[in-house]
């Protein structure tokens, strides 16, 4: 039997890239999982945001994880976001990264950024990919660097950590905030690792990406940020006498999204 682990991984090699919804939620995972997306993954924003936290200081290890005990009951691989680790050392990353693993959560993002603007030593993120692999070696090991978000070095200098990050063993690896097309085919033909790219409306679309040889597509925040903006401007059409959008999920409809998987884990054996 195929494992929700083995899925994900293949879905990475697939012949269109996996196109990889965020949610911060049970509700939002289980509402993407019914509108058929083969995967799933959490946005740090979102479960930080939800929580009424700031995003990525490492505050919300606890609500991650009680996230991922949530979501281990649907259909389908879900990825969580641990911002850098949630630990101090590489060796406590990779408790957290086998805690999930256990869930039965198939894969996890882990980033470079440091809170004040700044990218964590490249030999420690390595340390620590290579910690989690030895660990949880059947996690999917997403490794994110964020010197395009940042504005950090350049093309080279992102190119340099995407190799190390391969050779410390990780799965994938995720630039963040990469948009023109010769900076995304230059990472792509850089590592032989799928390449992961944060969707940027109006920059980007799920074909060119495709055809420049992109493997994952992430929403990132984006789901939450138009969550929370049809939610006010329904609340002031509400005020103002103005129309209501047609389609909404209807009360049962989200009673069954709450009741989705709750209590059958995810199957790794």
């Amino acid at each position: 039997m195929t494992t929700h682990a083995e899925t994900f991984r293949a879905l990475h090699h697939a012949p269109r890239p996996l196109v990889l919804p965020n949610a911060w939620d049970h509700a939002s995972a289980a509402a993407l999982a019914a509108a058929g997306f083969a995967a799933i993954g959490t946005t740090s924003l979102g479960v930080a945001a939800a929580a009424g936290k700031p995003d990525a200081t490492g505050d919300t290890a606890a609500e991650t994880l009680a996230l991922a005990r949530r979501l281990a009951g649907l259909p389908c691989p879900v990825s969580v976001d641990i911002e850098g680790g949630f630990a101090r050392t590489p060796e406590g990353v990779a408790e957290i990264a086998a805690e999930l693993a256990a869930l039965g959560v198939a894969g996890v993002n882990i980033e470079d950024g440091r809170p004040a603007g700044t990218l964590a030593d490249l030999a420690e993120r390595c340390e620590t990919i290579a910690a989690v692999k030895s660990r949880a070696p059947r996690l999917f090991v997403n490794a994110r660097t964020d010197t395009y978000w940042l504005g950090a070095d350049g093309r080279e200098a992102t190119i340099a950590r995407l190799r190390a990050f391969a050779e410390a063993g990780a799965d994938g690896v995720f630039v963040p905030g990469v948009a023109t097309d010769d900076d995304v085919r230059a990472l792509v033909e850089a590592v032989d690792l799928p390449l992961n790219v944060l969707f940027l409306p109006g920059c980007h679309t799920v074909d060119g990406l495709a055809a420049l040889g992109v493997r994952r597509i992430s929403t990132g925040s984006l789901l939450l940020r138009a969550a929370l903006h049809a939610v006010a401007e329904t609340a002031r059409a509400v005020a103002a006498g103005g129309q209501i959008p047609t389609g909404l999920p209807s009360y049962a409809d989200v009673q069954a999204l709450a009741a989705a998987g709750a209590d059958s884990p995810l199957d790794q054996s």
